[in-house]
């Protein structure tokens, strides 16, 4: 891990986040604004797997499949979930360097922190993995196993949390940036 943590750390320069980020917000941009209402269009109101953080039921996720239709089913597999796996690698690479890039600016190299830049890499993994269940309810549908629905819910569920827990990790790194400048400015004041 120390030895991964290091290289991020090397790699994490102002440019290298951007070529990054700029593509996963735009990949994020084309599912908010295009795909995902797309596939809204036939959801009858439902929240899609993907959208719903605290996870969903076995019934939930049959209904929602039904509502959905032959149509809105093959939307959302051929037109929302292929990027929705170009996604998750994008913001697992972008948010692990933007991370370690913050904190580089205002922490020493050694820093325990640093290992929070790994937490992007763990939410991309579980993206994947709920993508994957997803593919297999869209297509195995009306014959979905309880079970596959049950792992594709906690994906979503762990997924939600350890997303979140990076913008925690942003919002810190962006925070001791703030604070280094300040101080810095105070100290040249003086």
């Amino acid at each position: 891990m120390h030895n991964l943590v290091r290289y991020i750390q090397q790699a994490a320069t102002g440019k290298r986040v951007l070529s990054f980020l700029v593509p996963a917000m735009v990949v994020y941009g084309m599912m908010l604004l295009y795909t995902i209402p797309q596939v809204e269009q036939y959801s009858a109101g439902m929240k899609l797997f993907d959208l719903s953080p605290s996870g969903y039921s076995y019934q939930y996720a049959i209904e929602l499949l039904s509502a959905l239709g032959s149509t809105g089913r093959a939307t959302y597999l051929y037109r929302q979930l292929p990027l929705d796996f170009v996604y998750p690698g994008l913001f697992a690479v972008s948010f692990c360097l933007l991370q370690s890039w913050l904190f580089a600016k205002s922490l020493l190299p050694d820093s325990k922190i640093f290992y929070a830049c790994l937490v992007p890499l763990t939410a991309g993994l579980f993206d994947y993995l709920e993508n994957i269940c997803i593919v297999f309810m869209l297509t195995s549908f009306p014959n979905v196993p309880e079970m596959l629905v049950a792992f594709a819910s906690a994906f979503t569920i762990v997924k939600s949390t350890i997303t979140t827990a990076c913008f925690v990790f942003l919002t810190t790194g962006c925070i001791l940036l703030i604070k280094k400048r300040k101080n810095h400015n105070n100290q040249l004041i003086k």
